[in-house]
């Protein structure tokens, strides 16, 4: 599996399959380096992993996508893992990300050493998990 910072020639793939942002901000995200390609051995496109800054200065995972026949093989953490070493090389100590409570990924990042920092609850929604990890 490749690791790359993802280029317009990615967008169509990744718009294709990410729904919870808006066109001219996955654009922005792909011109400020903020979104990471995942390629198997044959350069096709397998995921991405797409992320921001909490109040503009600390890292934050936003978005995880495997394409599901890829999932269980490792990619998301190894995805996870070479993000935060960016992070941590670009002079960052703390990362973060969040997930509903009722969905698997939780348990996920806290076997990646994340821990539980907060939640958040807003109407009609399941409780926001924040977890951050320093790094």
């Amino acid at each position: 599996m490749k690791i790359a910072i993802a280029t317009n020639s990615d967008y169509g793939y990744i718009r294709e399959r990410d729904h919870h942002i808006l066109d001219t901000l996955l654009l922005q995200k792909i011109s400020g380096n903020e979104i990471y390609i995942l390629r198997d051995h044959d350069e096709k496109n397998i995921g991405w992993m797409r992320y921001g800054y909490f109040w503009d200065n600390t890292p934050f995972m936003n978005m995880i996508w495997v394409d599901e026949q890829y999932r269980g093989k490792g990619i998301g953490k190894q995805v996870v893992l070479f993000w935060e070493e960016e992070m941590k090389n670009k002079g960052y100590k703390l990362v973060m990300t969040s997930t509903l409570a009722n969905e698997e990924a939780q348990h996920f990042y806290r076997k990646l050493g994340f821990r539980d920092s907060g939640c958040l609850l807003l109407e009609n929604e399941p409780l926001e998990i924040i977890l951050t990890k320093a790094i």
